[in-house]
């Protein structure tokens, strides 16, 4: 029924129309309910059509002269669907503009009852529509698991100092492909609420998303900042430092994303002699603070090379970060490994 209403319309010249069906019925020597049956339609659109209450669709025009072996009349004249509305609204612009001196009426007056409106129904509206209720989330315990995350914010992540309610962290999508799937699995975990990933265009970044305003305001109090983290000087929070383990899974989470694994390798007498480095990055003082001196609580001998690193140089050392510390980037793990 729906294709029907977008036929091309057939236009006879006045009284032509019912006198063509007439000629028709006389022809094909069949009744009006006959013919309306045979071209698929109901008895009062035929009578309809005779009285030319309605123009005929072209495709029904069809069938009928396919019925009678008739050629197409020469005298009608063939339209596209609704080309009636643009002289309908050229007329109705036309009396508004005589009636009132503007098409479209007052938008003053418009814009004036739309605020009374909204005055009176807005905060229902944003109490009762989903569109503006805040989605529930799993607020987690302090753990290892959050302080890991933590690690991760610091390292990588951000939370917009505009809108406060979202939370990203970007990281490669080749290179930390897998460790990509590990803090998606973490957000889910430690609030009930899955992340999206949004891929940058024009280099090998991803954006780990979550928009949640209650997890962003549930981090914030435990000591997260928002904004730009190196003109704010951020630091671990208290809660980790005073907790061991804490500190351990934030200074993880931390390497994983702002640390790397690399071999120095120099040639002495044409011999090439290559050193595994573990460092960590940070233009925050008290944050790359904060990490060294973990580190040196841990007999990990750390140093602090160009304000910005923090390193462990020794080999051995290097062995025991990865046992008493790890890593959850397989990414870290392999370099170690190799």
């Amino acid at each position: 029924m729906a294709e029907r209403i977008y036929q091309k319309r057939v236009i006879f010249p006045e009284n032509a129309q019912g006198e063509f069906l007439i000629q028709q019925i006389n022809k094909l020597k069949i009744s009006w309910p006959n013919l309306a049956e045979k071209i698929g339609i109901h008895e009062r659109t035929l009578n309809d059509w005779r009285r030319e209450e309605y123009s005929m669709p072209l495709d029904h025009l069809e069938k009928i002269c396919k019925l009678s072996n008739s050629k197409l009349p020469n005298n009608i004249t063939i339209k596209d669907p609704f080309s009636h509305l643009k002289d309908a609204g050229i007329r109705g612009g036309l009396a508004s503009l005589k009636k009132y001196g503007r098409v479209g009426g007052d938008p003053e007056y418009q814009k004036k009852r739309w605020h009374e409106w909204w005055e009176s129904n807005s905060k229902s509206i944003i109490k009762s529509h989903p569109i503006f209720q805040r989605h529930l989330i799993r607020k987690p315990t302090r753990s290892k698991l959050l302080a890991e995350f933590f690690g991760i914010m610091l390292g990588d992540g951000s939370i917009s100092s505009a809108s406060k309610n979202q939370l990203r962290i970007t990281l490669n999508h080749q290179d930390d492909k897998e460790y990509i799937s590990f803090v998606l699995a973490t957000l889910e975990k430690l609030f009930r609420k899955k992340a999206s990933i949004i891929k940058h265009k024009n280099s090998l970044a991803s954006d780990i998303c979550l928009s949640s305003t209650n997890a962003v305001e549930f981090l914030l109090r435990l000591g997260l900042k928002s904004g730009n983290k190196v003109k704010q000087q951020v630091d671990i929070p208290n809660w980790i430092k005073s907790n061991v383990e804490f500190q351990k899974a934030c200074v993880r989470g931390l390497m994983d994303t702002d640390g790397c694994i690399f071999y120095e390798c120099h040639n002495i007498k044409g011999k090439k002699y290559c050193y595994p480095r573990l460092t960590f990055v940070t233009a925050s003082v008290p944050l790359r603070n904060s990490v060294f001196s973990i580190l040196t609580d841990l007999k990990l001998d750390p140093k602090i090379e160009n304000t910005r690193h923090v390193s462990i140089e020794n080999k051995e050392k290097i062995a025991e970060y990865f046992k008493v510390i790890g890593s959850s980037n397989p990414k870290h793990l392999k370099r170690y490994k190799n």
